[in-house]
């Protein structure tokens, strides 16, 4: 009866509000392209009909329903699909749950669109609901800076330390608009901006004492970290231990987004870049060819990839690579590690991104944008 009720409830005011709300102005969605993609591979015969981007007041409730009792949110839910009414009263059923995540970019941007959509509505849930996140995020962080991937799960790799799929970097931009006093977030209390501020400071210094050194040098980051000794560790049971050329893409545009750099961000950075450009591979590119499909856990395969060479070929980076040598490695789901991407097995060859050219447009244009502006700052 009490779940009857609160669906009814919410649904009520979910009318209510649709109904009589003003044309909103869309909000970015861009930070939910992962979960969203992650639905899809996961769920590829559904028929679901889903909001447009215009539409903030469903598309906001639909986040009210997700959100779990500790503040966070589940990760891997479109939040533009529209719900029926079994489904919803299963997410209110399972608010309870202890599943909210970081992972795939999560949990973060739920807290900028309801941020937003209080901004464009007034509506206090949204307000309530973003303060229950900030909360969630704030609770949630080590004593050292960190966060991890699921707090506050501890088990198997959820809480590890976490630089991959943005945790590291997307929870402290979110930080540190909100200590920069972005309009977005005015209406965050004094008392919990102040915390804001403490968290960002904590998670910053982190950042630059997790950087991998090779005797000396500074490299990048790994994707994990144990939280207690603070050493590179394995994800996922593919994800080994290395070097991770995409995850410290986010990390750098973080690191540049700092106003007025110290000399130990600037040292980072420039550290960062050089690694990149140190280890980019030339002369190969990856072939993408059609294969008659095959349905693995989490995605359809319709195609395979390898490696051609081509001296025409721009640079593109492997994800991974050694903590000691820089030497690029791959992995299977036993957790064996190989050297060739024909050697990982299909399931994982192509439901995993194992090459890109993330660091490109960072060598190529925001990094050099970034030192125009840090060289007028200094004159």
């Amino acid at each position: 009866m009490r779940l009857q009720l609160l669906l009814f409830l919410t649904t009520t005011i979910c009318l209510i509000s649709t109904c009589l709300a003003t044309p909103q102005q869309p909000i970015s969605l861009a930070l939910f392209e992962d979960v969203i993609k992650h639905w899809h591979d996961q769920n590829d015969d559904d028929q679901s009909d889903y909001f447009s981007p215009g539409e903030v007041v469903g598309i906001a409730d639909t986040m009210l329903l997700y959100q779990r009792s500790n503040g966070g949110w589940p990760t891997n839910k479109d939040p533009l699909r529209k719900l029926s009414r079994t489904e919803r009263e299963q997410v209110l059923a399972d608010s309870a749950n202890n599943d909210a995540s970081l992972d795939n970019r999560n949990t973060y941007p739920q807290i900028r669109y309801l941020a937003a959509a209080y901004g464009q509505t007034g509506d206090p849930r949204y307000r309530h609901a973003a303060l229950a996140g900030l909360e969630y995020i704030l609770t949630n962080q080590y004593d050292n800076g960190g966060w991890a991937h699921s707090p506050p799960r501890t088990d198997r790799y959820y809480g590890h330390i976490t630089f991959a799929d943005e945790v590291m970097p997307g929870v402290l931009h979110l930080l540190r608009d909100i200590h920069q006093l972005h309009p977005d977030f005015d209406f965050i209390p004094a008392s919990t901006r102040a915390l804001c501020s403490e968290a960002l400071a904590k998670g910053d210094q982190l950042i630059l004492d997790l950087q991998v050194r090779q005797g000396q040098q500074l490299t990048v980051w790994a994707g994990q970290y144990d939280r207690s000794t603070l050493k590179p560790v394995a994800g996922r049971s593919y994800e080994l231990a290395g070097l991770q050329s995409w995850e410290s893409v986010a990390v750098v545009d973080y690191l540049m987004s700092i106003p007025q750099p110290s000399p130990q961000v600037i040292r980072a950075i420039n550290s960062a870049i050089a690694w990149m450009d140190k280890v980019k591979l030339q002369r190969i590119r990856i072939e993408r060819f059609d294969t008659p499909p095959v349905r693995f856990a989490y995605h359809t395969s319709t195609y395979d990839l390898r490696v051609i060479e081509d001296p025409q070929a721009a640079p593109i980076w492997a994800r991974f690579y050694d903590l000691q040598n820089n030497q690029p490695f791959f992995a299977n789901r036993d957790g064996s590690r190989v050297q060739s991407l024909a050697e990982v097995k299909r399931d994982r060859r192509t439901g995993y991104s194992w090459y890109g050219d993330w660091p490109a447009d960072l060598l190529s244009k925001r990094y050099p944008e970034w030192q125009q502006r840090l060289s007028r700052h200094n004159n």
